[in-house]
């Protein structure tokens, strides 16, 4: 019993630099010799592509209220960030963040980085911090959302950082996944993976409909607030 104990509570010390990969809902409930774990996540309703996206209201960085109702009419990115992240920041380091959000602005979408850690968690910002970041990094969101209830990310189901989703100009949902198909913090392959996201865009712009509308997300674990 000691034994069983003690690889269950192993198996629980996942820290914030968690890799997560495809749509596993952290723990699920599992017996183990009489010891019962139930999943210390809530449910979430996952969205679904080619529904309507999850509506949603937050502040941004400057203090404006961002909707997705205000937004109707036009290309949606949404972009789940943890600045201190090693996966995130593979992707800011080498630019290529920076240059899918130049070409996403390029082609008129808005691209929208939201942050959901929670105060005393890993990537909580200030919004000064915020607005820091965006400008040290060369950074090109339209905004970056600030999220710490978790409410977005929830309506969402985005469970890694970083996390991609294209809503189209009719607010529908047309691809959440990873960034890219390759789960490393190795920047030298970026060049190697299929770049989903990217793909996603350019099919988008075209008004084609994209290949590989949904693909495993893969980074650091999303801690939302319990409170």
């Amino acid at each position: 019993m000691t034994d069983i104990r003690s690889k269950v509570l192993a198996d629980l010390a996942f820290d914030r630099r968690t890799l997560m990969l495809g749509t596993t809902a952290g723990l699920t409930a599992v017996a183990a010799g009489g010891l019962t774990m139930l999943s210390s996540r809530p449910a979430f309703a996952s969205p679904q592509i080619n529904k309507p996206a999850p509506d949603f209201s937050a502040i941004d960085s400057n203090g404006k209220t961002v909707s997705l109702a205000s937004l109707r009419g036009k290309i949606v990115a949404l972009e789940w960030t943890n600045h201190d992240c090693p996966y995130v920041r593979k992707h800011y380091n080498t630019g290529n963040m920076q240059s899918l959000q130049k070409q996403a602005a390029d082609a008129g979408i808005v691209w929208l980085s939201v942050i959901s850690s929670p105060p005393g968690e890993q990537g909580n910002v200030t919004p000064e911090k915020a607005n820091e970041l965006t400008q040290t990094r060369k950074a090109a969101p339209a905004a970056v959302l600030l999220d710490p209830k978790g409410q977005v990310g929830r309506a969402y189901d985005a469970r890694t950082t970083p996390q991609m989703f294209l809503i189209n100009a009719e607010g529908t949902l047309v691809y959440m996944g990873g960034i890219d198909s390759i789960p490393s913090t190795r920047a030298d392959d970026i060049e190697k993976a299929t770049p989903y996201f990217k793909d996603a865009i350019v099919a988008v712009t075209k008004g084609e409909p994209v290949q590989n509308a949904v693909t495993r997300p893969y980074g650091c674990t999303v801690k939302y607030t319990t409170s």
